[in-house]
C-alpha cells in the first residue's frame, strides 16, 4: 500500500480532511475554475521559490524536493540557507501560526536531516508584514512532536466514507470546495 503523505496535505488535514479528497478531484483543472483571492495570493508569493528565482546564491535551496523515509512525507522545501542552517517556511501572510504550519516544516526539517543536512535554526515568514516567527526543533518541543506523530497515525487512518461531516462552520464557509461538498455544516 502507498501511504506516502504529501508535506502540504499535513495543514490540509487539520484544515478539513475532505479538502484532501477535494483537491486531488480538481486535480490538473484550471485552479481560477474553484481558487479563491487567498489561495490565489498564496500561489503567487510561492512562484519565486517554484521557479527558482529567490536567490541566485549557489548556499540558497530552494523548492528542493525532499523525502523523509522515516515518516514516509514527499515534498518540497522553500528555503534552506546552507551557509546559516536555517530551514525557512514561508507564507504570504501569518496572521496565527498554526500547528499545520509547524508540522509543513517539521516535515522538511526531518527530510533533509535524512539527506544529511544540518538545519540549527528553524522559522516560519511572513512575506506580507516581513515578520520571522522562531519554532523549536522537535527534540525541543516532545508536545508538538507527539502531535505532529499523531497527525501522521490520523491520516494513514483516515476514511472520508467513515461518516466524516465537518462540524467547524467556520472552516466551511472559508473552503474553496465547499459548493461541491457534502460533508459540510453549511446548508444550501
Amino acid at each position: 500500500m502507498d501511504d506516502v503523505i504529501l508535506i502540504t496535505e499535513l495543514n490540509d488535514f487539520i484544515f478539513c480532511p475532505a479538502s484532501i479528497y477535494f483537491h486531488h478531484l480538481y486535480g490538473s483543472r484550471d485552479t481560477m475554475l474553484y481558487q479563491n483571492e487567498a489561495q490565489i495570493k498564496g500561489t503567487n508569493a510561492h512562484m519565486a521559490i517554484d521557479t527558482g528565482r529567490y536567490s541566485s546564491d549557489s548556499e540558497i535551496l530552494q523548492g528542493l524536493d525532499v523525502y523523509c523515509e522515516e515518516y514516509r512525507l514527499l515534498g518540497k522545501i522553500d528555503v534552506y540557507d546552507g551557509r546559516k542552517k536555517i530551514l525557512r517556511e514561508r507564507k504570504r501572510q501569518i496572521k496565527t501560526v498554526y500547528d499545520g504550519y509547524i508540522f509543513q516544516l517539521y516535515a522538511q526539517y526531518f527530510s533533509l536531516i535524512e539527506m544529511g543536512y544540518e538545519v540549527r535554526e528553524l522559522q516560519l515568514y511572513s512575506m506580507a508584514d516581513n515578520k520571522v516567527y522562531f519554532v523549536k526543533k522537535p527534540s525541543e518541543d516532545k508536545v508538538m512532536l507527539d502531535k505532529f506523530e499523531k497527525l501522521i497515525q490520523d491520516m494513514r487512518n483516515f476514511q472520508l466514507g467513515d461518516g466524516f461531516i465537518q462540524d467547524n462552520i467556520k472552516k466551511c464557509a472559508n473552503c474553496i470546495y465547499e459548493p461541491a461538498c457534502d460533508r459540510g455544516k453549511i446548508e444550501c
